[in-house]
């Protein structure tokens, strides 16, 4: 099977792999040894990681997520400010440690963390706060490896229902109990799992409308009615669409996975048209009488997954082996596709695709040199070559693992030609702050900030992004 495309709300981790989900606090607060306990603000939380400060503002350094760790005399000077601080960096939690300044924690913390609803533990003098950073990297590694483990057998548990004599049921029926949720496929009405709220029903179905229409997204989300939603293209102007009163990290992919099953096994074979057209095309090397009136799409793609998986996914039937690759025929709107680098032609009526097949083989050199799995057709000239639609295409493929912080930070150090310091004062936070988020640009985009090549295209990037 292709990898899952990426989740248009929350996102892949490396390589396609779903996130890690985040630690529970109950499971730190069950941790004997660590002997934690919760004092203030709500009871539950996810935690992410761990960070130890005894700055009076740490929230410059928080990425959002963290159990901050602290025994300093920071938060009882100004304990409400503090943890507003700290709340609108979106801490996870706040742990202090009862020594060596305080013997107890400070009861105007306690209220502040109450009254902004960041939970508060206390961590005992016996505990180092390298033990609790140790124990939430350790839940962290089991948990990611039961959500990859339950995602694998989601998968292979899929691919045996499409095995079965009515595959289609099967699959929406497997798929629903692989997310504890319900799902739909559009048109048809045909559904698996619990009964929706009315709400949550009516918003499914209209994202199921939008992505099926011609020129809609592939994806898209929402939420209503207690419901995660989630709508996923097929081929055909179909939709696949999953509604989950919770929402797992591995979610997306397994639902991926459904979507390019039931794409196979639902999109038409050869016949009508697109038979017409092939066979034209055999006989006399004319297929543009056969064709509708389109536009059309003439596709070049190289990659790793399945070329049929590929054609499903961009809703045609129309492909061909190509140097190393193939060549596709859609009369979709291409969108990028895991595990494909592709190049796109202008929309082309059907006697202009040799033409189109050309630009799509110009388009797919551009997205290899450029290292984005997409790259439209752009007219001749600078203007072209930076159109507005494919500039904001790229800009989003490029820049989607950034948050509006990352991104405001990156934009603000380019502009400013790599000045930690004059950076950290345009944006009022401190240098360090700034070396912190570049790095974690670099590591979400996968590339070299220092490159002059890679600072061109991050600055073009997120002038369009």
């Amino acid at each position: 099977m292709p990898a899952a495309p990426r989740d248009p709300e929350y996102g892949n981790g490396p390589a396609g792999e779903p996130l890690t989900p985040p630690v529970p606090l109950a499971s730190l607060l069950a941790d004997r040894e660590l002997g934690l306990r919760h004092l203030a603000g709500p009871a539950a939380a996810g935690v992410h990681g761990v960070h130890a400060s005894e700055m009076p503002d740490p929230s410059p350094y928080l990425l959002g997520g963290e159990l901050l760790l602290t025994a300093g005399p920071g938060p009882a000077e100004d304990p409400d400010g503090y943890v507003a601080r700290l709340a609108g960096a979106g801490a996870a939690a706040l742990g202090f440690g009862v020594a060596p300044v305080h013997e107890e924690v400070p009861a105007a913390l306690a209220e502040a963390c109450a009254r902004h609803r960041l939970p508060l533990l206390e961590v005992p003098p016996r505990t180092p706060f390298s033990a609790v950073a140790r124990a939430v990297g350790r839940l962290t590694a089991e948990a990611r490896t039961r959500e990859l483990r339950r995602t694998t057998e989601a998968q292979q548990a899929l691919a045996a229902a499409a095995a079965r004599p009515d595959p289609v049921p099967a699959v929406l029926a497997r798929l629903a109990a692989s997310l504890g949720g319900s799902v739909a496929l559009w048109p048809g009405g045909r559904t698996a799992g619990p009964e929706l709220p009315d709400p949550a029903r009516e918003a499914l179905s209209a994202l199921l409308a939008r992505v099926g229409r011609e020129g809609g997204p592939a994806t898209a989300t929402d939420r209503a009615g207690g419901h995660h939603l989630a709508a996923y293209a097929l081929a055909g102007r179909a939709a696949l669409g999953t509604a989950t009163p919770a929402r797992a990290p591995g979610d997306h992919t397994v639902a991926s996975v459904a979507a390019v099953l039931l794409t196979l096994l639902t999109a038409e074979r050869p016949a009508g048209v697109e038979a017409a057209a092939l066979t034209r095309l055999l006989l006399d090397g004319d297929p543009a009488a056969a064709l509708t009136a389109g536009p059309w799409y003439a596709v070049h793609a190289r990659g790793s997954g399945d070329p049929q998986a590929l054609a499903a996914a961009l809703g045609t039937v129309l492909l061909a082996p190509h140097e190393g690759g193939v060549r596709l025929l859609t009369d979709r709107e291409p969108g990028a596709q895991p595990g494909w680098r592709l190049g796109v032609s202008a929309p082309a009526a059907p006697d202009a695709l040799a033409a189109a097949d050309a630009q799509a083989g110009r388009a797919l050199q551009r997205a290899e040199a450029a290292r984005t799995p997409l790259a439209r057709h752009a007219d001749a000239g600078f203007a072209g070559l930076v159109g507005e639609a494919e500039a904001r295409a790229h800009a989003e493929a490029l820049l989607g693992p950034l948050s509006p912080a990352l991104r405001e930070t990156l934009r603000a150090w380019l502009a400013h030609h790599g000045s930690w310091d004059r950076t950290a004062a345009a944006l009022g936070v401190h240098r360090n702050t700034v070396r912190q988020r570049v790095a974690r640009c670099a590591v979400l985009l996968d590339r070299d900030p220092d490159d002059p090549d890679v600072r061109m295209e991050l600055w073009f990037a997120l002038r369009r992004g």
